[in-house]
């Protein structure tokens, strides 16, 4: 169900053209300030034109910034839900439970284990037609993440969020994050539902294959998906966004993180799911997508917005005014603004 979407969504991206522009206008404010140095004193020009604004130019920049943010935000083509119906449609439950462990920080798998998970999700989002999907993390412990929903823009929303540092304890919970995933699916039968587990299953610290016997006795399959490789790789520490090095141990070596098939393996085994090994050239998604293709599917009903009315007209209209103002406000000062003196102030200095 969506309230509020855009026609165009990647016209979102002609907004780094504001801090561009902001960026060049500090530069040439600079530039003006020392060549005005150059000339002499500030305080001496500046009577020597009195007429002249200081911060006139300024608020004129201002609005053509706010002009140029309404306009892009037409060009995205803002729109509103305006009729909201209950529709009938067909699908599978699908909880996946990422694994946001440190080691899952390892590049080894392009750009990392975690972004490469996070970017196969998006993909698989994409690709569901009637599916409710939900989404658990897990490291030391595991945690609701989202619960099944058909709201794809709502599962994006929350994937773009998830990272290492959300989770308060490490470790690799693979049987927790199964369990918490099992519980969470509102289906009586189950036999409509999957938990598809995205780890490297390094270190993993519960009985993680007798959690996915459990599911399948309630009709839940459980498909693992080993993101890392057999060589490892060392696991990256960062500090303000720059790498300073790798991950040590006690005695100062190097953590290398090394991806467990073998329990990943024997999890799949035991929720009748099936275990894939991502590379840097498949993410493995796409299999455990056509294996849950050929599971029944149910009907359910879901509240949504049939259609939308496109308001892209009062960004536009907003664009307009502020141009149109931009343009009416010169740089001088007005003269009506030299006579208005409230206060005493000499405004000429």
């Amino acid at each position: 169900m969506h309230l509020f979407r855009f026609a165009y969504p990647f016209m979102i991206y002609l907004y780094i053209l504001v801090p561009v522009f902001i960026i060049l206008y500090i530069i040439m404010k600079r530039w003006k300030r020392k060549a005005f140095r150059r000339f002499g004193d500030a305080a001496v020009i500046r009577r020597l034109f009195p007429d002249v604004s200081i911060s006139r130019p300024g608020i004129k920049f201002f609005m053509l910034m706010l002009a140029l943010v309404f306009f892009i935000a037409a060009l995205c083509g803002p729109l509103i839900g305006s009729k909201l119906e209950e529709v009938k449609r067909k699908g599978v439950d699908i909880i996946i439970a990422l694994d946001v462990s440190n080691s899952m920080k390892a590049e080894d798998i392009k750009p990392s284990r975690l972004e490469r998970s996070k970017q196969a999700i998006s993909r698989l989002i994409d690709k569901l037609q009637g599916d409710r999907i939900g989404l658990v993390v897990f490291a030391g412990d595991a945690y609701m993440q989202l619960p099944v929903t058909t709201d794809y823009g709502a599962a994006k929303l929350f994937l773009s969020t998830i990272d290492t540092d959300i989770v308060p304890r490490q470790g690799t919970a693979i049987g927790a994050a199964i369990d918490m995933a099992s519980a969470s699916f509102t289906d009586s039968s189950r036999k409509h539902s999957a938990v598809i587990v995205i780890t490297d299953g390094e270190n993993h610290e519960d009985d993680a294959i007798d959690a996915a016997k459990r599911a399948w006795e309630e009709g839940i399959r459980t498909y693992t998906i080993g993101m890392g490789s057999p060589e490892g790789a060392p696991i990256p520490v960062f500090n303000n966004g720059a790498r300073v090095g790798f991950r040590q141990d006690n005695s100062g070596q190097t953590v290398i993180t090394k991806l467990n098939a073998e329990i990943l393996q024997e999890v799949a085994e035991a929720g009748h799911g099936r275990f894939v090994r991502a590379s840097n050239s498949d993410d493995g998604l796409q299999v455990v997508l056509k294996d849950l293709n050929t599971l029944e599917k149910k009907e359910f009903q879901a509240k949504m917005f049939t259609d939308y009315e496109n308001q892209y007209q009062y960004f536009a209209a907003g664009a307009l005014l502020l141009l149109l103002i931009e343009f009416l406000l010169g740089e001088r000062k007005s003269k009506w603004y030299q006579k208005v003196n409230l206060f005493g102030v000499n405004k000429n200095k």
